[in-house]
């Protein structure tokens, strides 16, 4: 009957893919489908003595499931996911078992001890403790004689944090806080009894404050490809004062992790970087490279300021609690403000947005595309092979979607697009017509004129990380495989014009390209040179 249930599911999935478009209705990710995974239970007893227990089961990718009881019940009870099934229990030790069923019918199975009695709690012990890598989220676990489940509550919690945060006996669980501080954490322990145990902590919450990490390495560079202002993997140029009075709010210090230097910044305003007394000549350079770290939701400007003083701010979006890299394209700050002129180049401006907050800041510097060429200089496309371009939810797969055979013949006027690496410089050749997708506003799918700025008509440049694996394009409409997919989502409009793809480079004609288009959302491309 089982079985019956599942073939029935697919027929279901199979007849809604059948009002889908051609690139939706590929069915080999039924054949790629995997058993339901992370499966837990929590169970919750009823405080009266009556030994009604509520088992609730979760898993990924699961439809239903079977519990077993455990006791003398003798079929299992079988509902959907995000329902629950209570069972009364007399006093005594069971092991209840969970099978997780996916749509395909894999399963996955998991057996946990459940503990009925009617004595109350007892020797409650609870550990509490600040986690190593996340601010401001706290970790308690509790064990006790006679208990089920936990109950977790506190104050300062984020709204995101539900209030109790339930557990069962011997787990762990967690709770993330607006604010660094103490604050009242009250466990109290459950079983079947009426009376229960409680345990409260006056506990000080804390913030991670500065990087656990360094930023990423830089690649290795030519001496003539880089001019660096501060950097442990590079020569820095001399005479650089990086704490100049420009009657500024901010504090400076040189912030020391494990022997890695870093700038330091807070209760940032506005902060200088100044080397007038040597301007530098970057006008053969072509990118200006940073990386920063803040704790919080905290983002900044970075100004380059020539001689006049001119100068033009690039706006940084920052990712709170790690490492946020930049490479600027010196084109950027030209094309706002020409006056702007990079052989005379004396000062970086830093702006906090808003003021007050806290940055540290790494590897900044000037750079240009190796004088060397790369192993990506050339003219590459997509293969037009079926296979070559697909979507899926982890990097490398495509099972939500692949390009076809008769997709490959369907779609020639995509499968002669090139893509022109040719020493830092990047370009789009489209031809007199490419594949256009409804986004794009045209009224159907299929080929025609490449519309703008998806049309290569727009300088671009790109950068080639070897020891990263990454690619990263910069210029307006410039792309690798799909004009809508970037870093970001799947609009065509990717922030400041760039997109950063991994690649892995197969053999000397072949690679294959992997980006995620918002959160789970891969899409994979295997380009071939001509």
């Amino acid at each position: 009957m089982k079985t019956l249930k599942y073939i029935l599911s697919l027929c279901v999935v199979i007849l809604a893919l059948t009002t889908c478009s051609d690139d939706e209705k590929d069915l080999n990710f039924i054949s790629n489908v995997e058993a339901p995974s992370d499966l837990a239970m929590l169970f919750q007893v009823t405080q009266d003595n009556s030994g009604l227990v509520t088992i609730i089961p979760t898993a990924q990718g699961a439809v239903e499931f079977d519990i077993y009881f455990g006791d003398d019940t003798p079929e299992p009870e079988n509902f959907s996911n995000g329902q629950s099934i209570s069972h009364t229990y007399a006093e005594g030790t069971y092991t209840v078992t969970a099978v997780a069923y996916g749509v395909t019918g894999l399963e996955a199975t998991l057996s946990q001890e459940l503990v009925v009695s009617f004595e109350a709690p007892s020797n409650l012990v609870v550990t509490i403790e600040n986690d190593a890598a996340i601010s401001k989220r706290v970790h308690i676990t509790a064990s006790a004689d006679f208990a089920v489940s936990f109950d977790v509550t506190s104050d300062g919690i984020t709204e995101e944090t539900p209030s109790p945060v339930t557990g069962n006996i011997g787990e762990t669980v967690f709770l993330d806080y607006l604010e660094a501080g103490t604050y009242t954490i009250t466990v109290e322990a459950m079983g079947a009894a009426i009376e229960t145990s409680v345990f409260t902590e006056e506990f000080e919450v804390t913030a991670i404050e500065a990087p656990l990490t360094s930023a990423p390495s830089p690649p290795a560079r030519s001496a003539d490809d880089v001019i660096s202002i501060y950097s442990g993997a590079y020569t820095n140029i001399s005479g650089v004062d990086f704490f100049p009075n420009w009657n500024q709010s901010t504090m400076y210090n040189e912030f020391d992790l494990a022997g890695d230097t870093m700038l330091h910044y807070t209760d940032i305003n506005y902060q200088g970087i100044d080397f007038s007394a040597t301007p530098v000549n970057a006008s053969a350079m072509e990118f200006i490279h940073l990386d920063i770290w803040t704790a919080d939701a905290n983002d900044a400007k970075i100004s380059p300021i020539s001689t006049g003083p001119n100068e033009t701010a690039y706006d940084l979006d920052i990712t709170a609690q790690e490492w946020t890299s930049f490479d600027i394209p010196l084109s950027f700050f030209t094309d706002q403000n020409p006056l702007v002129d990079f052989s005379q180049i004396i000062q970086f401006k830093l702006e906090g947005a808003p003021s007050g907050g806290a940055i540290f800041v790494d590897n900044l510097y000037f750079y240009k595309a190796p004088s060397e060429p790369t192993a990506i200089d050339g003219t590459w496309r997509v293969a037009p092979e079926a296979g070559s371009l697909g979507v899926g939810p982890t990097q490398g797969a495509t099972n939500w979607w692949s390009i076809d055979a008769p997709g490959v013949i369907e779609r020639s006027c995509y499968f002669d697009d090139t893509y022109v690496f040719n020493a830092g410089s990047f370009s789009n050749v489209l031809g007199s017509e490419t594949w256009l997708e409804g986004w794009q506003g045209v009224e159907a799918d299929g080929c025609g004129a490449a519309v703008a700025p998806h049309d290569g008509s727009s300088p671009a440049t790109y950068i080639y990380n070897e020891a990263a694996g990454t690619i990263t394009i910069s210029g307006s409409g410039a792309y690798l495989g799909l004009p809508k997919a970037h870093n970001g989502g799947e609009d065509g409009m990717p922030a400041n014009d760039t997109i950063t793809y991994l690649v892995n480079i197969v053999d000397d004609n072949t690679m294959i390209i992997d980006i995620e288009a918002g959160s789970g959302v891969w899409w994979t491309y295997s380009l071939t040179k001509i």
